[in-house]
């Protein structure tokens, strides 16, 4: 049956509507200060000015994101893909209580941990540095990546790793050779919201990095450009553009591997 005349229309007015924020983004971050207020929709008044501010006053802060980034993605993978294997292949008591924990993690505000954590951080030292966020932006991290691998590796045919048992290998080993390279896709989608969680945090590091200086996430760099009395709208928004570009990036580059690795173990034989 064919698509009626009018879905595609309409698909293109909804695609429009949902960009229409990023395109705004762009477009401000084009127009001169003393033009900003206009409200055009076309930066008629084109500069590139505020690109130029924010290369010179925001690199540290995305160098700082680039670290806190990096690090929880390989925090998360080292301790969720072990403990997805574990879950799925190995007789681990209360396992059906570990998933159910997993859930519940899923489901405690952020801003609930965000506290728990200053305080904690408070006593061992760990306020202010990208240690202390990477640890943080895990936790949110690892429930997820957990429950995706699980989710796959329970769908890896047992008969492969009882032919590497039989070959003599151990479950450490037949974990490394045999369960992790089947597993590319769901570790490299685990491993981009990973980043891409750790990358936009902002109350995370607003609670745990309140001191000044460039050791701070480019979150917290956007967000010097909002004061008490005035808003550096255009350094803000070419802030954002330049912030949104790695991401975007790490998006198209790793479209399909998200698309294999979400619905892995979605059907099984």
């Amino acid at each position: 049956m064919n698509r009626s005349w009018w879905t595609t229309p309409v698909a293109i007015a909804l695609t429009a509507i949902m960009l229409f924020p990023v395109y705004w983004m762009l477009n401000v971050s084009l127009t001169r200060r003393e033009s900003i207020r206009r409200g055009d929709l076309l930066p008629f008044d084109l500069t590139f000015e505020h690109y130029t501010v924010v290369l010179r006053e925001q690199l540290p802060y995305l160098g700082t994101s680039l670290l806190v980034g990096l690090g929880t993605v390989l925090l998360t993978l080292l301790v969720a893909a072990p403990a997805s294997f574990a879950l799925a292949k190995l007789a681990v008591p209360g396992r059906r209580m570990l998933n159910f924990a997993l859930i519940v993690a899923q489901m405690v505000p952020a801003v609930v941990m965000s506290l728990g954590f200053y305080s904690i951080y408070n006593r061992i030292g760990l306020l202010n540095t990208v240690p202390g966020l990477v640890l943080a932006d895990s936790t949110i991290a690892v429930p997820f990546a957990v429950m995706l691998l699980t989710a796959f590796m329970t769908g890896i045919p047992r008969e492969l790793m009882q032919a590497a048992q039989l070959d003599g290998a151990s479950a450490w080993r037949t974990f490394r050779s045999v369960v992790l390279p089947m597993s590319r896709n769901s570790m490299i989608t685990a491993a981009l919201f990973a980043f891409l969680w750790a990358w936009s945090d902002f109350l995370f590091a607003s609670t745990l990095d309140r001191e000044g200086g460039s050791l701070r996430p480019i979150t917290m760099g956007i967000y010097n450009y909002i004061g008490a009395q005035n808003q550096e709208w255009g350094p803000m928004m070419a802030a954002a553009v330049v912030a949104s570009i790695p991401a975007a990036a790490l998006l198209v580059v790793a479209q399909k591997y998200i698309a294999a690795g979400v619905t892995a173990g979605a059907v099984k034989d």
